[in-house]
């Protein structure tokens, strides 16, 4: 299978987003979603907020992020 076929819509992702949804929007490890949790913002970390002992990510604040990202990966 294509990795764009594995893709998982933006519309159909809640509102909140955990570490699991955002390996598997991504497409790589859990260990490195929490790395990236860990980052600060202003160095290319994802942001996140807490809900007791649970990170959580914004979809819209992840969306974001993810589009940063790609477009400093495609210059």
């Amino acid at each position: 299978m294509k990795k764009t076929e594995k893709r998982i819509p933006w519309e159909s992702l809640p509102d909140t987003l955990t570490a699991k949804q955002v390996c598997e929007v991504l497409e790589i490890p859990i260990r490195r979603v929490y790395e990236l949790f860990k980052i600060h913002v202003d160095y290319g970390g994802i942001p996140t907020f807490q809900i007791g002992a649970s990170i959580k990510v914004d979809k819209k604040d992840f969306k974001q992020w993810n589009d940063r990202r790609e477009s400093n990966n495609s210059r």
